[in-house]
């Protein structure tokens, strides 16, 4: 496979400092929802402002008992400590040169597309890809598409066609536009062209 989903190991014994770091950062997160400085919350959960600094820094690890009181004086549930720690994080690594080929509107005129990773449990949708024209791509300026995208120009030269304008777009120039506008390729002036192409659409239904 092109495309790698790894997992961050965050429920393992090593991951330890993972966990406290996580903690730390509600505790502080909640703190500040509060209002209440380390003095104020520290007396309310029975601690020393130290000893609230070094969780918050996620430099000791807090018994059951203090995450407890803790939790009580931040009015939230005690699993609302670990909410962060406990939450999925996911990355795609995509080795040179390769990518997942897909199938898309654009594939029929000659570009390719190569899927560089996807967004997992998102409400939003990213889409990066890396697209290719060679002297068999055709020129397309007429793609719509909902959400919005982002261009990046890494070989090549071309004019990109985009809502009525036209920007000649060369290594290192960039684009970022709303999708459902008429947009694409209009004239390819050196071959081959790579651009990295990110999309970002709401998921439906979310």
């Amino acid at each position: 496979m092109s495309l790698e989903l790894v997992q961050d190991p965050h429920h393992t014994m090593e991951d330890e400092r993972d966990l406290e770091a996580a903690i730390g950062r509600q505790v502080r997160t909640q703190r500040k929802k509060l209002g209440a400085t380390v003095g104020e919350l520290a007396q309310l959960a029975g601690l020393s402002a130290g000893m609230l600094s070094k969780i918050e820094n996620g430099l000791t690890s807090p018994s059951l008992t203090t995450l407890k009181n803790l939790a009580r004086a931040l009015n939230v549930p005690f699993t609302a400590l670990f909410q962060r720690f406990e939450e999925q994080r996911d990355a795609t690594f995509v080795r040179a040169g390769e990518g997942l080929k897909i199938e898309r509107r654009g594939t029929r005129a000659g570009h390719e597309y190569a899927l560089l990773g996807h967004s997992v449990h998102k409400q939003v949708a990213v889409e990066p890809y890396m697209i290719t024209l060679t002297h068999e791509s055709e020129v397309f300026p007429l793609f719509q598409h909902g959400g919005q995208e982002f261009l990046f120009v890494v070989e090549g030269e071309m004019d990109y066609h985009h809502g009525g304008r036209t920007y000649r777009m060369s290594p290192g120039d960039s684009l970022f536009f709303d999708a459902d506008a008429p947009h694409g390729p209009e004239t390819l002036h050196s071959l081959p062209i790579r651009f990295l192409s990110v999309i970002t659409y709401p998921r439906e239904g979310e």
